[in-house]
């Protein structure tokens, strides 16, 4: 019998029993709760200046679907509005919005680098970034998380063997589970001795990060090597994503890249939305400001617990390691009225099954005590 990802069609009970067994079988649940969980860091989901936008855009006749791909009729005013405003948001040449994040890492690296090339993934990259890797004409290998020598010594065997493409080293500006920072630095300094490429996902630093929020590639944007996804749907509080690079690899994405050709244009909605959104980054620079209050009151009020976190950042881990144990805390604070989700392999390493607590101004100083102190009555924790 044909299998999909090795599970004989007949073998789904069995497979999804498996995963159930081993406290990771997954299940849509509604949102409940005081939000520790959302990617809503700068809270503008709620916005009324975009719910605004929106609504005058419809009242001006916008589409709400853009009814064809972006070659096709669905390339519209508001889609080049966003990319041209985003270009120079970011300080990038050019700018291409896609429907989501994953879309964009996918596209990017299912088109722009070339059999014979060799990508260089950081281990804790997105799973679209390791998904487009796979699917790519590329081959790829992944070096330890955050290690520049690592990837130096990736690159060096790899030229030792034979390889002769081009490299693409390919991180996270900031980890979204572990909640840590990718050295730039240096490895753009590796890029540009290597005569590679650097591609950088920014999902939870667009908003959050930099002047204006730029993120933390904004040094970066208008080097030749150097490609950046900005998605939509975190800080940004829309969806989609904005794709900036040199003009020649997003002429290049317009022609080849096949999920971009024949996949229907996002809602120029979206876009409306998400133009909204950089000007309240630019306008309204005192929601940086406060959620970086919020974060490091947060890291100081661990601190005062005698507890330790591995985190600086608004992304809080909290590392149970057991899954059964792991979803029971989660269960345990969801019903003393905090919306923390529990994260489990393969999301993570087999092992560091965790909560995933998430700072947005969608809490206060209050929340964020009361939260922290009904961990501590859950568990007997000794460090975050």
């Amino acid at each position: 019998m044909k299998t999909i990802d090795g599970v004989k069609g007949a073998d789904y009970v069995a497979a999804l029993r498996a995963l159930g067994e081993d406290s990771r079988l997954r299940s849509l649940r509604p949102r409940a709760g005081i939000d520790f969980a959302s990617n809503d860091y700068l809270a503008p989901a709620s916005e009324p200046r975009m719910k605004k936008a929106i609504c005058d855009a419809l009242g001006a006749g916008t589409p709400i679907g853009a009814g064809g791909s972006r070659l096709l009729r669905g390339n519209c005013e508001e889609h080049e509005r966003l990319e041209a405003d985003a270009a120079q948001f970011f300080g990038a040449e050019t700018a291409l919005f896609f429907g989501c994040g994953y879309a964009a890492n996918f596209s990017v690296l299912t088109t722009l680098p070339q059999r014979g090339d060799l990508l260089v993934l950081d281990s804790f990259v997105h799973a679209s970034i390791h998904e487009g890797a796979k699917a790519g004409r590329a081959d790829f290998r992944i070096f330890v998380h955050n290690d520049p020598e690592s990837v130096e010594n990736t690159v060096l065997e790899w030229r030792a063997k034979g390889g002769v493409g081009r490299v693409w080293i390919v991180v996270g500006s900031l980890y979204s589970m572990d909640g840590d920072f990718a050295p730039l630095d240096d490895l753009a300094a590796i890029a540009d001795r290597y005569d590679a490429f650097l591609m950088i996902d920014e999902a939870h630093a667009t908003g959050v990060y930099g002047q204006h929020g730029q993120g933390l590639s904004a040094a970066y944007e208008r080097r030749e090597n150097v490609l950046v996804v900005h998605t939509c749907g975190k800080a940004l509080g829309a969806a989609g994503a904005l794709v900036t690079a040199p003009r020649i690899l997003r002429d290049f994405l317009v022609n080849r890249c096949r999920p971009f050709i024949y996949s229907t244009a996002p809602s120029p909605l979206m876009a409306v939305a998400v133009r909204v959104a950089l000007s309240l980054l630019r306008e309204e620079p005192e929601r940086q400001k406060r959620l970086a209050n919020l974060v490091a009151f947060t890291h100081r009020e661990i601190r005062a617990r005698g507890l330790q976190s591995p985190s600086d950042s608004q992304i809080v881990p909290y590392i149970v390691g057991d899954n059964a144990q792991a979803m029971q805390l989660a269960s345990a604070l969801q019903a003393r009225g905090f919306d923390i989700r529990g994260i489990r392999p393969p999301t993570v390493p087999a092992g560091t099954a965790r909560l995933r607590i998430s700072i947005t101004l969608n809490v206060s100083e209050g929340d964020v005590r009361a939260m922290l102190d009904v961990l501590k009555e859950e568990t007997r924790w000794t460090t975050l």
